[in-house]
């Protein structure tokens, strides 16, 4: 039978003061440990906690993490979103930039769908079946073009945090 109902909800996620969040999507339970290890492998010092929300059978949310603060922001995120194959790792110590290739190439990672220190928006569905993440709002719209002045500086940051000469 054809599925038409349907609800559409932003879910506002928690915003960690000086961390980050990544949200992505996986299908397997050993993830949430192939996610621990990709990061620790990557950057042992940084603190982090994962949330994995389970698609079918126990269907529960599976967590891991080396900060039990941070274990349980994902998971405050996780229960809100309520999305199957979801996966949330809030992150401080480090930044996205750091982990995000050896993230993305975990085996079971479908996607990767933010990677922020922004406020974040979920826009989510919910069907008969359970939900879904549609997309995000990633922090605010645009305010203009930078000038030469704002290129000079976000040149300088760069430079200043080590990620160019």
């Amino acid at each position: 039978m054809e599925e038409k109902s349907h609800k559409i909800e932003v879910v506002q996620l928690p915003l960690i003061e000086g961390g980050n969040v990544i949200v992505g999507m996986t299908h397997f339970i050993k993830s949430v440990e192939d996610l621990y290890e990709a990061i620790v492998q990557t950057n042992p010092a940084m603190k982090f906690g994962i949330a994995f929300n389970e698609a079918s059978g126990d269907r529960l949310i599976r967590t891991e993490g080396n900060d039990e603060e941070l274990v349980n922001v994902a998971v405050e995120a996780a229960k809100k979103v309520g999305a199957g194959h979801t996966f949330y790792i809030y992150m401080k110590e480090g930044w996205p930039v750091n982990i995000l290739d050896r993230v993305r190439n975990v085996p079971e990672v479908v996607s990767l769908i933010a990677a922020t220190a922004n406020p974040l928006q979920v826009v989510v569905i919910e069907t008969g079946q359970g939900r879904g993440i549609i997309g995000v709002v990633d922090g605010g719209s645009p305010k203009g073009v930078e000038d030469s002045l704002k290129k000079q500086e976000r040149k300088e940051f760069l430079r200043k945090v080590g990620y160019k000469l």
